[in-house]
């Protein structure tokens, strides 16, 4: 699962730098979604929604009890797929989800309010960064996205 879960992380990465690499290639534009093995999906649902804020998206009526859809701007999507049995252990060094938020102290404040464990950092450039988990493990780092930034 760990290794998949790298390659999906790579492969997004890719994806990301079409422009330099994608259009004499795949002729790949712009990244579309990325699916995760949830264990419960109606609780895994819930967090996504309720706690980091997404638009959930319509799922067909075949998939509704395995499946959940979620906006995260720009075309892109977070899929949870029902099936995990594997146990997920990520750390701020290694595989996890980068994503922009308009202001990382009430991010923080948020997190810290709806006691949800995570860990602050600044990155050596400066940029402040906050680490937290869903409710399978998987990790996601926050970055304020009103400041200039690299993909490192």
């Amino acid at each position: 699962m760990k290794k998949q879960l790298i390659l999906m992380l790579i492969m997004a990465g890719a994806l990301l730098s079409s422009t330099v690499f994608g259009q004499d290639k795949l002729g790949i534009i712009r990244h579309n979604h990325l699916s995760i093995h949830v264990k419960d999906v109606p609780k895994s649902a819930a967090f996504y929604r309720d706690v980091m804020g997404l638009k959930p998206l319509p799922v067909p009526d075949n998939l509704k009890a395995i499946r959940a859809w979620f906006d995260l701007g720009d075309g892109q999507q977070i899929h949870l797929l029902d099936g995990r049995t594997a146990q997920i252990n990520h750390d701020k060094n290694g595989s996890h989800f980068a994503l922009f938020v308009a202001d990382i102290n009430k991010s923080e404040q948020y997190l810290k309010e709806q006691n949800i464990p995570y860990h602050r950092q600044v990155r050596f450039d400066g940029i402040v960064q906050v680490y937290f988990s869903d409710p399978d493990g998987y990790l996601f780092e926050l970055n304020e996205g009103a400041k200039p930034t690299k993909a490192y």
